[in-house]
């Protein structure tokens, strides 16, 4: 299962080598909203490296996979990211562009207003 979820760094760990053919690497973003929640992912083998470059605060999105396994009855799940890209948040429109909560097209003439917009029936 492929998911993905944006988010700021909140802390990159150091690679682990767990065997001489195996090592890993946790890192865990804070996501946004009325509950902010902090998540661990896990990169694997040659993925260690993926979020190198990234600095605590940035805004980043990962893609990660699901994984569930038992050990001496016991149940474990980890978060895989396989991509980690910077995010643009609230990016400023480009120069000389204004924003407008309202769809212009290029027919339209500058004097619409807001009220051209409201075909509610009631």
């Amino acid at each position: 299962m492929a998911f993905e979820i944006e988010g700021a760094v909140h802390k990159i760990f150091e690679t682990e080598s767990k065997s001489d053919k195996f090592q890993a690497r946790e890192f865990v973003i804070k996501t946004e909203g009325t509950y902010p929640q902090f998540v661990k992912f896990q990169l694997t083998q040659d993925r260690c490296d993926l979020i190198n470059g990234y600095n605590e605060g940035e805004q980043i999105k990962v893609y990660f996979d699901l994984r569930g396994r038992e050990w001496n009855d016991k149940f474990f799940t980890n978060l895989n990211a396989w991509k980690v890209e910077k995010t643009v948040a609230n990016a400023a429109p480009p120069a000389g562009q204004e924003v407008s909560d309202f769809p212009v097209s290029e027919n339209s003439g500058s004097n619409m207003t807001a009220e051209d917009f409201d075909d509610l029936p009631f």
